[in-house]
This record gives structure tokens, C-alpha cells and sequence, in this order.
């Protein structure tokens, strides 16, 4: 029997969703994400998508929005993706497990990265425009029409550091480093970049931002153990 026009209906399930729909959703915030990565990402367990009789992926919105949180995660952190799924894993297992290196995940995932404009930066990191101004000179901050919320925490740091005295300028040596650490980097990936294909490209992203982690774990215990000097 047909419900009658004043009947409430239920609501169905939400429809699943192509790669290529996937693409389209999360294109704005993770440009370089391509139907590679997607299936790398099926391939490391990071998403089961669900299939079609014929073999085509169909993502859920939860499939989406577990993605979005793993390339957040990959972005903002350079977390590996086996440390990811290894969180993931546990979440699944109804556990409430930590990520490393003080990483506060989001208490949702449903929850996307903010776009701010510069007066919404400035405002948000408490800081003046002429701090944003010298960290864009110092080459700490990229120059853009929207920021997010990793320049926020940027710009918050800077704030902090400029109360001690330590201007923008004192950091140049920063993205020196920075550009030494990528050349390192490119120079592990050649065997992986020769292969010019897509399945190549996507395990390069993912290898890229395994090192540029061990890195920063290096990096942050040469300088605890330099820190130690300063015991009295």
C-alpha cells in the first residue's frame, strides 16, 4: 500500500559513492588525490569500499570521511599509513588508542579542515599582520588567498617565540634545512620515481612521507639531547 501524503517516510540508505564521486568530494581539500592513491589506500587497509557484482569500488560516506581523516593525518602529521591503520585499527576494536608524537586526532572524522582567510588567520593565531608578513618573508609561511588550520598552529608557534625574542627572521635556516631534508628524500625515491606509472606515484607519496617522518623523529631527539646541556 502507498503511504499517504501526509505520512512521514524513512529515509533510505545514503547511495554509495564511484571513485570518481569520491575524487569530486574530496578534490577541494586533497588536489592531489587520484584514483591511484584511492586504491593504494584499498591495498594498505586503510578502506574497504564496498563492490558492484561487475568489480567497481563504491564508498560509503563512511568510506569518505575515513579518508578524509587518513589525509588529513598523512598532511598535517606525515604520519606513516601503518601507524594510521594501526590507530584505525584499534578504533574499530572499540579501543581508544593514542596516535604518536602528540598527535590530537579530531573527536570526529566527520569534521572537515578549515579554509581562513588572512585577516581570520591573524585573528585566530593571535597574532599582528606584520608577524604574518615577516613569517611570509622568512619563507615559514606560504603566501595563499585561504590558510589552514597546520598555518594556524605555524603562526601560533611564531607568536610564542616572538615573546622570547625570537623573530622570524632568526628561523631562515628552517626552510634551508627543510630543502636539504627534501633532497635526501628525492634522492631515496629515484628507484621508485623511474617507474613512471600510476601505482609508482602513489607508493612515492606514501615512501616520501614515511622518511620525512623518521626525520622528524631524528630531528626532535638530537634536539631533547640538546636540551639536556642546559641542566644546571
Amino acid at each position: 500500500m502507498p503511504a499517504s501524503a501526509g505520512q512521514a517516510r524513512t529515509p533510505g540508505p545514503a547511495p554509495l559513492l564511484s571513485i570518481g564521486q569520491v575524487l569530486q568530494r574530496l578534490g577541494a581539500d586533497f588536489p592531489d588525490l587520484t584514483p591511484s592513491k584511492l586504491r593504494f589506500l584499498e591495498e594498505r587497509g586503510l578502506v574497504s569500499p564496498a563492490r558492484t557484482e561487475s568489480g567497481y569500488r563504491k564508498f560509503s560516506a563512511a568510506d569518505l570521511e575515513r579518508l578524509r581523516f587518513v589525509l588529513s593525518l598523512q598532511r598535517e602529521h606525515y604520519l606513516p599509513l601503518k601507524v594510521i591503520k594501526g590507530y584505525l585499527d584499534d578504533l574499530d576494536a572499540g579501543r581508544q588508542p593514542e596516535l604518536p608524537g602528540g598527535v590530537v586526532a579530531a573527536p570526529s572524522m566527520l569534521s572537515a579542515e578549515r579554509r581562513l582567510q588572512r585577516d581570520e588567520l591573524v585573528r585566530e593565531a593571535g597574532a599582528t599582520p606584520q608577524l604574518l608578513n615577516d613569517a611570509v618573508s622568512a619563507s615559514l609561511v606560504v603566501a595563499a588567498e585561504l590558510y589552514t588550520d597546520e598555518t594556524v598552529a605555524v603562526l601560533r608557534a611564531l607568536v610564542e617565540l616572538q615573546k622570547s625574542g625570537i623573530e622570524p627572521r632568526h628561523l631562515r635556516t628552517f626552510r634551508v634545512a627543510a630543502e636539504r631534508e627534501l633532497g635526501l628524500i628525492e634522492n631515496a625515491l629515484m628507484p621508485v620515481t623511474r617507474r613512471n606509472d600510476a601505482s609508482s606515484r602513489a607508493k612515492a607519496v606514501e615512501v616520501a612521507r614515511e622518511i620525512a617522518g623518521q626525520l622528524e623523529v631524528v630531528r626532535s631527539s638530537l634536539i631533547r639531547s640538546a636540551l639536556t646541556r642546559l641542566n644546571p
